[in-house]
């Protein structure tokens, strides 16, 4: 039998679906499984855009142009100017979904064999869109002492070696739901200006901020015009992750044309999709407000829950919807399984994301999980409770080190 590649055997499994046959055997079993592994919210999907699907009257599903749908494009840019961003259609390619706006901007940016810097814990997959890419990834370590803050630039400057082409961030962060501040993010500019980089930022939960620091786009940043790669997604926002719609916006037009080659030979984005899409900028505002309001509810009972748990360390994000905690196991992997292969209470368990598949770093994150805060806060209470008792029954408990300052927002 032909091996396979050897990219494909150094490919890495997604932590956040790695364990989806676990959780069906437990599923086959009987059991009600909570999902907390995946940012897959159940809240309600726009009736308005659904209702455009429904209404759609298409005799022939024909390609839409590669860098997307023209009367979509036109309307964006009104949708970013509610944040304070100034672009035009010519600034924006639509993609299938942010994954592929994230692969296309490493390719573009990167040749195989240079580096993107990212802050560590990461969103998992970026690994897998840079070995695809041949791009080394390169980690600079952040820490639950003080909610995984941004690393200092002086931090960055020292990580910069000389195959480094680019930083990549995500705002507010995923994994951690951490909110970087304009302040940082403008030291940071002075960095990307010196060193001639490309800063590559992921804001795809820009709509959830539920501090008192606002929402600061690295679209507006004076002077790096031709530096900024931003990343973007309806999935979150809209409840609609099954959509496949993102995009790539970037007021660098020679970078852009070389993207649109890519996009080209994928031929082109989901045209129900942007159908969709293009229904979603007619949302009403209040949408917005309820659902982040919603967030911000289940952002306090997990925090609450998370808190009162002994030895379990976690914080209050600003941001996004997920928290990343450290429990009280010998490891999070085995943990994790064990909840689906050996755990019920009241017949029920939960399933959590694995911390080591967010680093890069061996040996990174064996005590530490992702929680998406995606259900409702009664079942999210339920997911708690069996947290709460299968962390008491779990074979392998084990002491951990609280960090020397710890984070919380008041």
């Amino acid at each position: 039998m032909p091996e396979v590649s050897q990219r494909s055997a150094r490919a890495h499994s997604s932590p956040i679906r790695k364990l989806a046959p676990f959780a069906d055997q437990a599923k086959q079993a009987g059991k009600q499984v909570w999902h907390l592994n995946i940012g897959q919210p159940d809240i309600r999907t726009p009736e308005n855009a659904l209702q455009a699907l429904r209404d759609a009257r298409i005799d022939v599903l024909a390609y839409s142009p590669s860098g997307g749908v023209p009367s979509y494009r036109q309307k964006l840019p009104h949708y970013y100017q509610k944040f304070g961003i100034q672009v035009s259609p010519d600034d924006i390619l639509v993609t299938t979904g942010a994954s592929e706006a994230v692969l296309f901007a490493l390719l573009a940016c990167l040749d195989a064999g240079e580096t993107v810097l990212t802050p560590e814990p990461f969103y998992a997959n970026y690994l897998g869109f840079a070995g695809m890419a041949g791009v080394a990834v390169k980690p600079l370590p952040t820490s639950i002492a003080d909610g995984f803050a941004l690393p200092t630039v002086a931090d960055f400057r020292q990580a910069l070696s000389p195959d480094v082409r680019a930083i990549l961030l995500c705002n507010p962060n995923n994994p951690t739901g951490t909110l970087y501040p304009e302040a940082m993010l403008r030291a940071l500019a002075e960095v990307v200006l010196e060193r001639n980089l490309f800063l590559l930022v992921d804001e795809v939960y820009r709509e959830f901020c539920y501090g008192d620091t606002p929402f600061f786009s690295a679209l507006q940043l004076p002077g790096l015009e031709e530096h900024v790669v931003v990343l973007d997604s309806v999935s979150k926002r809209f409840s609609a992750c099954g959509a496949r719609v993102g995009a790539i916006v970037s007021r660098n037009h020679t970078l852009l044309t070389a993207i649109r080659k890519y996009a080209e030979t994928r031929l082109s984005p989901p045209t129900y999709g942007q159908i969709f899409a293009e229904a979603t900028l007619d949302t009403p505002e209040q949408y917005f407000q309820t659902v982040k309001a919603e967030y911000q509810r289940r952002r306090d009972l997990l925090f609450s829950r998370l808190s009162a748990m002994p030895e379990v360390i976690c914080y209050r994000p600003d941001g996004a919807f997920y928290v990343f905690a450290q429990l009280p196991v010998d490891d999070a992997d085995r943990f994790c399984q064990w909840l689906l292969e050996a755990f019920s209470h009241n017949n029920q368990t939960l399933m959590l994301a694995p911390g080591s598949g967010f680093y890069a770093t061996p040996g990174q994150g064996r005590q530490e999980v992702r929680l998406a805060y995606v259900l409702n806060c009664d079942d999210l209470s339920k997911a708690m409770d069996c947290l709460a008792v299968a962390l008491q029954q779990y074979p392998g408990r084990s002491s951990v080190v609280a960090p020397a300052a710890l984070y919380s927002m008041s």
